[in-house]
């Protein structure tokens, strides 16, 4: 069975050092931009090879469109996020993918937390969506890139409200990236902080080969991500 899918990619610069990112983490909720997020909790943790390995369950919900109303109730969602940190290299990466309704709608989301050179942070955000639903795979993809957007700029805001409260006088790179990340059909619009790029998005036929290279490299990219986390944790994905 072939089951289309699209992929969308952001970048969000903290102004915060990576260390201060990576405790804020853990402490960013409950934030005013996080009523979404309804539970957290942690079902493991150990260190191994140096790097700090964690997988927790959050319970999330969503108003859905009113055409969404046939295939899906607006109940919470289930969502596995598995996370590993690197202190030697500084890197915090996350995978996490919804539990329930993944043949309506299945999210597979990888953010990578980086430190960067003047000192900041810089999380590269990719989601792989996907539908398994005859006739509606399209427009359900389409609300799930905008979801994804839009969760983004909430998300952001939070984390920097958070930051904010947690290390109020630790900003770094003179605190002049932009706050949340925007969208734009065009990435030369954006602030030079923030950028946010569809990488393969439903609806252009005129660039179908380039769509389906696009789509294609996107998928192997998440399909080797959850493999190699889901390894780790011995689990099968």
């Amino acid at each position: 069975m072939v089951v289309a899918a699209s992929t969308c990619r952001t970048e969000t610069v903290f102004d915060y050092s990576w260390k201060n990112v990576v405790v804020a983490y853990w402490n960013r909720y409950p934030n005013p931009s996080s009523a979404h997020v309804l539970t957290e909790d942690t079902i493991q943790r150990e260190v191994r090879d140096g790097k700090l390995f964690s997988r927790r369950l959050l319970s999330k919900t969503n108003p859905v469109p009113k055409w969404g109303a046939r295939f899906y109730n607006n109940v919470p969602v289930k969502i596995v996020e598995d996370s590993v940190l690197d202190p030697v290299k500084k890197t915090f990466t996350t995978f996490t993918r919804n539990l329930g309704m993944t043949k309506i709608m299945a999210i597979d989301e990888i953010v990578v937390y980086s430190e960067q050179n003047d000192g900041s942070t810089l999380a590269v955000r990719r989601a792989y969506i996907s539908s398994q639903v005859f006739g509606f795979s399209r427009a359900i993809r389409a609300f799930g890139i905008e979801r994804f957007k839009s969760n983004g700029n909430k998300a952001s805001n939070g984390f920097n409200y958070v930051l904010r409260r947690m290390f109020p006088h630790s900003l770094v790179a003179g605190g002049h990236h932009q706050p949340a990340v925007t969208s734009t059909s065009s990435a030369a619009e954006l602030p030079a902080a923030t950028t946010t790029a569809v990488v393969a998005s439903p609806g252009n036929h005129n660039n179908t080969g380039s769509l389906k290279s696009a789509a294609k490299v996107g998928y192997e990219f998440f399909k080797s991500h959850a493999s190699k986390i889901a390894q780790l944790f011995s689990v099968k994905n």
